[in-house]
């Protein structure tokens, strides 16, 4: 089990409700256990592809990402387990630390730049996501907002809508924040969050993005896919992207990356390997392209034409493998200013 702090409680509850929704599954002979801490709907179909083109038969299992590292580290050498994917670089780094994946000596993986996979090669990345603000074209116009850390000015205050606590994306995000700025910076910028936001607190995306498209705030922070999603099935939303904290006095955009890592003691590793070559490969990665409108991190795949190219702007230079390690400290300041 890892090592119990006040910022394991989720995680722990999370895992108690996952093993027991899940402690009557078995699992095929023969088949590939895949534990996801993505949505089914954002991986399930890359993976029905490589199941059909392949002829391996792959069983998932899906829960909150953390759950699914205590779960790992509590079934040992016991877990049917292959390959485990989460939607933050962060937790595939932790579950690194803690030994449950291996290293991956897999043909193409150079395809991936190496800032997007473990020193050792034992978690890739496989989507990029960017941290941006969302805003409503009728209330806001995009020199009204340079960088992320404005939205704590008294002027926003009732007008911005931002991720729970609980987030993986707020916590990806803070973090970069210390990292550059310091503590003080990051209070500051927290405790202005915190006054403006008012009860306009969200545990999905995709709720700041509608809650930003019906005029109830001005502007949210979210993960910049939603909002092509949001758009897709309501074209004529009023909502747009803003790119924060460019130039040269600007941090960056925060950047995260869904990844993949096979298990440390995988009984299918010639077929975990194939399926970790399948999504780095141009096919798996145009799959995230077109269907989740991410970022494909395989150097010789484009984005979706509606997509800035990722090499366009300027990103925060935090390397996603020390979001692990980060992400404990900030939990710390989180709850010192009381987000919720």
């Amino acid at each position: 089990m890892l090592q119990s702090t006040k910022h394991d409680v989720a995680g722990l509850l999370s895992l108690l409700i996952f093993i027991f929704c899940v402690s009557t599954l078995s699992y095929a002979d023969g088949s590939l256990v895949v534990y996801s801490g993505r949505a089914e709907r954002l991986i399930k179909p890359v993976l029905d592809t490589f199941q059909t083109e392949s002829g391996i038969s792959i069983q998932m299992l899906t829960a909150d990402s953390t759950a699914l590292v205590n779960r790992l580290k509590l079934e040992g050498k016991r877990s049917p387990a292959d390959v485990f994917i989460t939607n933050d670089a962060g937790t595939l780094e932790r579950a690194r630390e803690l030994k449950l994946l291996q290293p991956a000596g897999i043909f193409g993986i150079e395809r991936i730049p190496s800032s997007f996979r473990a020193p050792d090669n034992s978690w890739i990345g496989l989507s990029g996501r960017i941290w941006v603000v969302v805003y409503n074209t009728t209330m806001v116009k995009p020199g009204d907002l340079s960088s992320i850390l404005e939205l704590a000015q008294p002027k926003w205050k009732g007008k911005v809508a931002i991720p729970s606590a609980g987030s993986v994306y707020l916590q990806t995000g803070v973090s970069v924040i210390r990292e550059i700025k310091g503590d003080s910076v990051t209070k500051t910028f927290l405790r202005g969050l915190k006054e403006n936001a008012g009860d306009s607190v969200y545990g999905k995306n995709r709720q700041i993005v509608a809650a930003v498209a019906r005029g109830e705030v001005a502007v949210g922070l979210v993960n910049h896919y939603y909002i092509n999603r949001h758009l897709a099935k309501n074209p004529k939303a009023p909502i747009a992207q803003l790119l924060p904290d460019q130039g040269k006095q600007g941090m960056g955009i925060v950047l995260n990356a869904a990844g993949v890592g096979i298990t440390a003691q995988t009984k299918h590793l010639a077929q975990a390997k194939a399926l970790v070559k399948f999504l780095i490969s141009q096919k798996g990665q145009k799959m995230f392209a077109s269907v989740n409108k991410e970022y494909p991190l395989n150097a010789n795949v484009d984005a979706a034409s509606e997509l800035k190219p990722l090499k366009s702007f300027q990103v925060a230079s935090v390397p996603l493998s020390r979001l692990a390690e980060l992400r404990d400290p900030t939990m710390t300041v989180i709850e010192h200013v009381g987000l919720r």
